[in-house]
């Protein structure tokens, strides 16, 4: 009976709000972050990164959760292909690595 997975899908301002604050504030807070990895990419403009424990969000602290979890994100975009999805996330401002 324990939960072992979970989807949730992410539309209009809700979306926008979740990505902003996810990029901006839950990213930088994990350990040793340089930014996001371009190996994310699906080859059809879609990007996915995770987090080892949710903590991170900073409405959460380490002793109001019961057990600390990881999670996966993936941002599904229209563009057709990897480098014009990678052109679109730079445009918004998400941080890669530098090579």
């Amino acid at each position: 009976g324990q939960i072992v997975g979970l989807t949730i899908t992410l539309r209009g301002k809700r979306m926008y709000d979740f990505l902003e604050k996810f990029i901006k504030v839950v990213m930088p807070r994990t350990r040793d972050f340089r930014g996001l990895s371009k190996t994310g990419f699906d080859g059809r403009g879609n990007y996915s990164t995770g987090l080892k424990e949710q903590i991170a969000f900073p409405e959460l602290t380490e002793g109001a959760a019961e057990a600390t979890f990881g999670m996966q994100v993936t941002i599904v975009t229209t563009a057709k292909s990897k480098p014009e999805a990678l052109a679109f996330f730079e445009n918004i401002g998400i941080p890669f690595k530098k090579v």
